[in-house]
């Protein structure tokens, strides 16, 4: 999938007026930040259900070309969805050059589980965390931080601290300076006999 968006800025705001958008196969949306006026905008929601399919795209710098307006950077900073059908029902995009810093969760993917001498002995993998929270310049922003586990012994956790992080990227909660924040992001029961 492109990581150009196609948008249309719109001029009528408000519930009734996303509503009627919505009902028109239209995402609304809005793009700020930067310290610029923030842009009211539409989507296709068929190009932004096929688009979300990726899950790059939510840890991606997009560019958004606003018909009759500018090409905008961004990343997906929220998105609410229909709570019944999951339908994207409105996006917030925040405006990024390549060395703002911003603040995301990413996907923690963990590679080798089946491999752990822990796992072959009979220990059971547990998974804590997902995604990490990550700041970062957004030209650093990756896609998903990879854990390798297949190295791990039985009764052995993998903490935020043990994570091997690109260059300028930061956990966010090890940023407080204390240990409490370091929590277990994998771990490894011990083997029952």
């Amino acid at each position: 999938m492109s990581e150009v968006w196609t948008a249309e800025a719109r001029g009528a705001e408000g519930k009734g007026a996303s509503r009627r958008l919505r009902h028109a196969g239209k995402v609304p949306g809005i793009i700020y930040g930067a310290n610029k006026d923030a842009i009211s905008v539409t989507f296709d929601a068929n190009f932004v259900k096929k688009a979300l399919v990726n899950i790059d795209a939510y840890n991606s710098v997009l560019t958004v070309d606003v018909k009759g307006g500018d090409q905008e950077r961004v990343v997906i900073k929220d998105m609410q969805r229909h709570p019944a059908r999951a339908d994207v029902m409105h996006l917030d995009l925040q405006r990024v050059n390549d060395d703002s810093r911003i603040t995301k969760h990413v996907p923690i993917k963990f590679v080798g589980a089946a491999k752990a001498p822990g796992v072959k002995l009979g220990g059971m993998m547990t998974f804590f965390q997902k995604t990490v929270e990550l700041r970062c310049a957004a030209k650093d922003l990756p896609k998903a931080v990879e854990i390798d586990v297949s190295a791990m012994e039985a009764g052995e956790n993998l903490r935020l601290s043990d994570l091997k992080m690109p260059e300028g990227v930061q956990v966010v909660a090890l940023l407080h300076g204390n240990s409490d924040y370091d929590q277990a992001v994998v771990g490894i029961g011990k083997v029952r006999r």
